[in-house]
């Protein structure tokens, strides 16, 4: 049989896993949370609750995973028995049902690229109404225009792609992708800020997003940054498990998942430098004290309508840049996310890499067809009777953000009552001579001991009870 394979080294890890951590709630997510949360006042607790809580929760994933050199159920089961393997299982599943929403968005944002780059959109006068026939547009088989125009055709070749990635293994798929992937999008991050900075009313979006107003400071504001800290690293689902297991003995995993972390957040950090500034000349264009920022209007909405203001040539290679720059960011997410399941059969059912790839990314895309139906195309999905009459796509999203805060709180408790961090600390000190005697070992063990757990569970308990009654009416 053959091996499982493993990362280069430490450049090629932390790549990988920055990769996986990047995504759309980065670019995306976090600028729309930072506006509607008070701006400066949500970095900072963003920030505060990097440090306290997500890292040593990575930590703990990626010294589970390399101890055990196995998958996330086999990782488990191996340390804990096939009680603890059931939470393995748990965060696959939560995993590939992720990634059955995710593609399907991810395929939004590389319709638009196309539709920027080497179309029309941008000559639109209502992105509003357009944006609305998009996501209805699933499957026009009636013209070549229409099947190439189609969220079918775009999510399928997305889903494609992450399959390819992945079936070539770890280093020539997953770890050469994100070396290619991970620099060009910090280029192209910068070289839209670089821009958006020299646009009229900019510096009045710079303004709100570093200078803080404590008078924002709410439960509201407080819950979000927690929240967003936690998802925007890949907690709580084997992913980072997942990857610790290709990682070599001898590399340091505290050094590296500072790099990681410091990784993730600067994307977070520099996408709100490049939407502030950009909404900010938005309203100045049009003469308004706001826009509407909140989920998908910002990125697929606002953003265009901001390109078309630049001109039809400068507009489009803004707007071409910054939804490649999309498209990447999804891509190491998503191919991280597939990661998780194939990594399940490759170790535990003994199966080629490359035939479980494709066979997954076919049973996950096949999973997210109700996502494209529930955006109007079929109305029982598009207004649940039993969940507020949300649409399925919001529904399958916010279980999955319950499922991945139990699942980071149980992967605590096994650390500390099953593993117990005498394990976890031999396992941190290879590569890390030092580690033993440092404050670095005291304060993981206390974090991970006390606070995390008991953190993320207070979290997913706020979180029940923001998705069915609302944070701000209960606290």
């Amino acid at each position: 049989m053959a091996t499982r394979g493993n990362f280069s080294g430490r450049v090629g890890f932390i790549l990988t896993a920055a990769g996986s951590a990047v995504g759309l709630g980065n670019i995306w997510k976090f600028p729309y949370l930072a506006g509607q949360n008070g701006g400066a006042v949500f970095l900072f607790i963003y920030l505060f609750c990097i440090f306290l809580l997500c890292y040593p929760v990575m930590v703990g994933e990626i010294s589970i995973g390399r101890h055990a050199g196995l998958d996330a159920y086999g990782s488990y089961n191996k340390l804990g028995g096939p009680r603890w393997g059931y939470l393995g299982l748990f965060g696959i599943t939560v995993g590939v049902f992720i990634l059955s929403f995710y593609n399907v968005v991810a395929g939004w944002a590389f319709g638009y690229f196309l539709h920027i780059s080497f179309g029309d959109l941008l000559s639109e006068t209502d992105y509003s109404s357009f944006f609305g026939f998009f996501v209805n547009d699933i499957l026009d088989l009636t013209s070549a225009e229409g099947l190439a125009n189609s969220n079918f055709i775009f999510s399928a070749v997305f889903m494609a792609m992450t399959a390819l990635i992945v079936g070539r293994g770890i280093q020539k798929g997953i770890e050469a992708a994100n070396k290619i992937m991970m620099p060009i999008l910090y280029l192209i991050l910068i070289c839209i800020i670089v821009y958006a900075l020299t646009l009229p009313n900019a510096m009045s979006g710079v303004r709100y997003y570093l200078i803080p107003d404590l008078g924002e400071l709410k439960i509201q504001t407080l819950f979000e940054g927690l929240k967003q800290a936690f998802f925007s690293l890949s907690l709580g689902m084997g992913t980072l498990m997942t990857y610790g297991s290709y990682l070599k003995k001898n590399e340091n995993i505290p050094s590296s998942v500072a790099v990681i972390s410091i990784a993730d957040t600067s994307v977070a950090f520099l996408a709100g430098l490049m939407v502030f500034p950009l909404v900010h000349f938005l309203q100045y264009k049009l003469q308004v004290t706001e826009v509407a920022t909140a989920g998908p209007p910002l990125i697929f909405i606002v953003l265009p309508q901001i390109f078309h203001e630049m001109g039809p040539l400068l507009g489009k290679v803004i707007g071409g840049l910054f939804f490649l720059l999309v498209c990447f960011a999804a891509l190491t997410s998503t191919i991280s996310l597939l990661e998780v399941p194939v990594a399940y059969l490759v170790d535990q059912k003994k199966m080629r890499r490359r035939v479980v790839s494709w066979g997954l990314a076919l049973l996950i895309f096949v999973l997210g067809l109700p996502v494209m139906a529930s955006q109007g195309m079929v109305p029982a999905l598009n207004k649940l009777a039993f969940y507020k009459g949300q649409d399925y796509l919001v529904f399958i999203s916010d279980m999955c953000d319950i499922s991945l805060t139990v699942g980071g709180c149980l992967m605590c408790i096994f650390v500390v009552r099953q593993w117990k961090l005498k394990n976890m600390n031999e396992e941190l000190s290879l590569g890390n001579p030092g580690y033993n005697a440092s404050f670095l070992k005291k304060y993981l063990n206390f974090t991970i001991q006390y606070v995390c757990p008991v953190l993320l569970g207070i979290l997913s308990i706020m979180i029940i009870i923001d998705k069915f009654f609302g944070i701000e009416r209960v606290f």
